[in-house]
């Protein structure tokens, strides 16, 4: 038990060391080749941070489990959204830009209707099956790069900082030596908390939506909350909302082009809570102070988060 501690605290340290790296290079490669801080979040460090669950969903779909593949996406959207927003509102208001409102918002909720509808085709509509097949997990990584296309097309560039600009050789050194802190440290305390929890005895399913989720998203989480602290909101906004898409649409595209995935583990309160975790964000644009999640929407969203994790442990 002790070398788990020592385990479980050497890994945030990575992962807190990580993201303070990560956020620094990725703002200094925006300012340096001029694009906006919500894109480099939305794509390099929605990237680096989604690997775990990148990872995570891989190996679920390769080993026929698809109950990892697919849960840990949906609990990932869920904790990133309800608590990671939320927790980021809490420490420092986020703004939400008009090009958030109308691009970036509309289009994580669309991506999750789209996975909802399809992968719970036969619950809702009596048709094919529940799940993923290779032709849908190509359909969605086509989507995934014409929206990628679409993002750098209609970036409107660099943001201003007075932040100190490294050159580009150091900007890339900290992305990537913050990426492995973040997966490395993610991976640890990913494979210490699941071996405890199997010990126990609790289903994959659970373990997925709770434990893989929340282990795969602390480095959204350590992004989110440094980029918070440092003033970088539309870095932690981008971050989520990138995340969330690249779990969609690349992960379980990639998951489902390798063995097609099953959803028979899911049901509609954990679809409905994440579709409900999406436009939650949308909300957010017009309750408490508008265009921006506040204190108060980011209360609301950690409450949510709260009664979902409540109902898991009520249902295990």
């Amino acid at each position: 038990m002790l070398l788990q501690v020592i385990i479980l605290v050497a890994s945030l340290t990575a992962i807190v060391l990580g993201a303070d790296w990560l956020v620094d290079g990725a703002s200094s490669i925006a300012r340096k080749i001029g694009i906006s801080e919500f894109v480099i979040g939305l794509t390099i460090v929605g990237f680096g941070t989604s690997c775990p669950e990148l990872v995570v969903s891989l190996n679920g779909a390769i080993l026929g489990n698809s109950d990892v593949s697919i849960g840990n996406v949906v609990g990932s959207n869920i904790f990133n959204t309800l608590l990671i927003l939320g927790l980021t509102g809490v420490i420092t208001p986020i703004a939400i830009t008009s090009e958030n409102r109308r691009r970036d918002i509309p289009l994580t909720i669309g991506v999750t209707l789209l996975l909802i509808l399809y992968g719970m085709r036969q619950t809702l509509f009596g048709i094919s099956f529940d799940g993923i097949s290779r032709i849908g997990g190509v359909v969605f990584l086509l989507i995934f790069a014409a929206y990628m296309v679409y993002c750098f097309k209609t970036d409107s560039g660099a943001d201003e900082s007075g932040d100190k600009v490294y050159g580009l050789p150091m900007s890339i050194f900290l992305c990537l030596i913050g990426f492995a802190g973040l997966v490395i440290g993610g991976k640890f305390f990913v494979s210490s908390a699941t071996s405890i929890a199997s010990s126990l005895g609790v289903s994959d399913k659970f373990i997925a939506i709770t434990i893989l989720a929340g282990g795969t998203s602390l480095p959204e989480l350590a992004t989110c909350v440094v980029a918070a602290a440092k003033k970088k909101g539309q870095l932690a906004l981008g971050n989520i909302l990138g995340s969330n898409i690249f779990n969609i649409l690349l992960i379980l595209g990639c998951s489902a082009t390798v063995r097609p995935i099953s959803f028979s583990g899911m049901n509609m309160v954990d679809m409905g809570v994440m579709l409900l975790s999406a436009f939650m964000v949308l909300l957010a644009c017009f309750i408490g102070k508008k265009n921006s999640i506040d204190r108060f929407d980011g209360s609301i969203m950690l409450l949510i988060e709260a009664a979902y994790m409540g109902w898991l442990i009520y249902t295990i």
